[in-house]
């Protein structure tokens, strides 16, 4: 069902699509500010590899970017609470908000309402913890959660003990939910043909090791991020992490990297195509070279609603 009275204009699409910069031409036409759906971008520091692309701003105000330091737990809990507050501060502005991004989990937090929890720091558990060896962790994470898929948990020690602490706050239902502003969204979505995306793609990666991906990456590393975070901060901070650790040459990881950035774009697809089939109307736009202008299309969309 098509929202009467849109609150909120939701700008999705896969990675390189174009998202950042028709959301921001909307918002100057809208006297809207853009509140990002990245699970990135929410990191300072991480700016060329997350795409953050700050210039193409201007004047429009953003809200979650750059809010945490790396290290930081940030999930999709916490993502809410961001949006919650940004969502308020706007409207109490006369603002019109526009939620830009493409990490699908965070997006669809909101348009559905989805009711999650926060689990507080559980001191006792922890201090229970610090002694035991990696290995014993990752068994007592699977013996409270036996349908563990998020292998990430148990790689890295700091994500393992919290998956432990909420695992064991679900046991206890210890644990608070936070209430989401009511939206009415009108979702425009962008997409290309396949091999146009892969060219953008292919370019805009270009263009960042350009810009300084790898440098960034090993400035990240010397200010203490590790090995580990890096490579669960995303695919570009994964690979030139291998790079610069002489598990990969130059080559090979541009390469690699670009051949894996195609197959997340082909995920996030899959992830709004779900969407859609679950209910969420999505109007899609077609990228520049084929359907016309992103701008004039989206502007269609919105005179209509």
């Amino acid at each position: 069902m098509l929202p009467d009275k849109p609150n909120l204009i939701v700008v999705l699409g896969p990675t390189a699509s174009g998202k950042t910069a028709l959301g921001v031409q909307l918002a100057e036409q809208l006297q809207g500010e853009i509140i990002s759906a990245d699970s990135r971008q929410v990191y300072r520091g991480l700016d060329i590899g997350s795409g953050k692309d700050l210039d193409e701003y201007g004047d429009i105000p953003y809200h979650l970017i750059d809010v945490v330091d790396p290290g930081y737990e940030y999930n999709v809990f916490e993502f809410q609470k961001g949006f919650s507050a940004s969502f308020s501060k706007i409207q109490a502005k006369g603002k019109f908000p526009l939620l830009v991004g493409g990490t699908g989990l965070y997006l669809e937090s909101v348009v559905k309402q989805y009711q999650f929890t926060q689990v507080p720091t559980n001191v006792t558990l922890r201090a229970s913890l610090e002694d035991k060896a990696h290995e014993e962790l990752v068994e007592l994470l699977k013996a409270r959660n036996p349908t563990l898929h998020n292998t990430t948990d148990l790689l890295i020690r700091e994500r393992l003990v919290r998956a432990i602490e909420i695992a064991e706050a679900e046991l206890s239902a210890e644990k608070t939910a936070i209430e989401m502003p009511s939206v009415s969204p009108l979702i425009l979505g962008i997409r290309w043909e396949r091999e146009l995306l892969k060219k953008r793609i292919t370019h805009r990666l270009t263009l960042r090791i350009e810009q300084g991906l790898i440098e960034e990456v090993e400035s990240l590393h010397a200010k203490g991020v590790s090995w580990d975070t890096l490579h669960f901060y995303g695919l570009e901070y994964r690979f030139v992490g291998a790079y610069l650790q002489g598990e990969i040459n130059k080559n090979d990881m541009f390469q690699k990297l670009n051949s894996a950035i195609h197959t997340f774009s082909k995920q996030q697809m899959k992830w709004f195509r779900r969407m859609e089939r679950k209910g969420t109307t999505i109007h899609w736009l077609e990228g520049e070279g084929h359907g016309g202008d992103v701008l004039c299309q989206a502007n269609n969309v919105i005179d209509r609603h």
